[in-house]
């Protein structure tokens, strides 16, 4: 049975090709990954286990590689926490990621249909006043080169991490 047939069962469709995916990033030589899964905490492994290959492959000629595969797999985990715990608050809904790397850059877009937030208005973390929770963003904002998000549906999280040198 597939996912279109029932809603429950899980689709994952990575696609890994050596074509030209200019649209991906504008690079010629990208190349990407993709996978959607409910939204639901229980996937959050298998979400980051997908980034950390990717991470690997795009990177696999740099010494600083573990270093810049845990910062994108962090800031990835953090997204897939907010999208699941704030935008669908209890609610179902898939969450689709889009990996795509080239010999410049990993870019992550993270694709889910609930509730909006406004990103600019987000308040960046007081380091002097520690919490528990509320650290999300703090995390992927100090992790990725670049961040936007777009308002949907589907809302869009893009998030851009240059290779090491």
């Amino acid at each position: 049975m597939k996912a279109a047939e029932n809603p429950r069962v899980l689709d994952i469709s990575p696609m890994i090709s050596g074509e030209t995916i200019a649209a991906a990033n504008g690079h010629p030589e990208s190349r990407v990954v993709s996978i959607a899964v409910p939204g639901e905490l229980a996937f959050r492994g298998l979400v980051s286990r997908a980034v950390a290959t990717v991470c690997k492959l795009a990177c696999s000629d740099h010494s600083e590689s573990e270093t810049f595969c845990h910062e994108v797999v962090s800031a990835v985990g953090e997204a897939f926490n907010n999208a699941v715990l704030h935008a669908y608050e209890g609610a179902h809904g898939d969450v689709s990621l889009t990996v795509s790397f080239d010999s410049n850059q990993v870019i992550v877009e993270l694709a889910e249909s609930g509730a909006a937030f406004d990103l600019a208005a987000v308040p960046d973390l007081m380091v002097d006043d520690p919490q528990e929770s509320g650290m999300g963003l703090f995390i992927i904002r100090n992790f990725v080169d670049e961040l936007t998000y777009t308002p949907g549906p589907p809302n869009r999280l893009r998030m851009a991490k240059r290779l090491p040198q």
